[in-house]
């Protein structure tokens, strides 16, 4: 995997858009209208940072699997995000987890912001 494959698979998702709140040299990917929109993947040149859970135990589980491969997001970590490394990560891994990230937002936002094919 590597950041443009990623970049790709986000931009594919129903409703998904780059965003660059903070300059950095990667966008962010968010779903939902303009300001409105809420975070599903942080993108990164060696990794993408993703809401792995509900609760921090249950993401914790990726960094069991893959320990130093998977790490707790600084600052959001507590709320269930993690930072998963393109390397050492199975492909289909990465993008199943995007895909677990990208529902979960899904689901908190209000119905009539959820895009039209989300949960396709």
């Amino acid at each position: 995997m590597d950041v443009t494959r990623m970049t790709a698979y986000c931009a594919a998702k129903p409703g998904a858009w780059a965003d660059n709140p903070w300059g950095h040299e990667h966008p962010v990917f968010k779903v939902g209208p303009g300001e409105r929109g809420k975070i599903f993947a942080f993108l990164g040149g060696s990794g993408v940072g993703i809401k792995a859970a509900t609760t921090r135990e249950v993401a914790d589980e990726w960094l069991h699997r893959y320990p130093g491969r998977a790490t707790t997001m600084a600052y959001i970590g507590r709320s269930g995000w993690n930072d998963l490394a393109f390397e050492g990560i199975p492909d289909d891994e990465l993008l199943e987890a995007v895909d677990e990230s990208y529902r979960l937002v899904v689901e908190k936002l209000p119905q009539k912001l959820r895009p039209d094919g989300w949960d396709a």
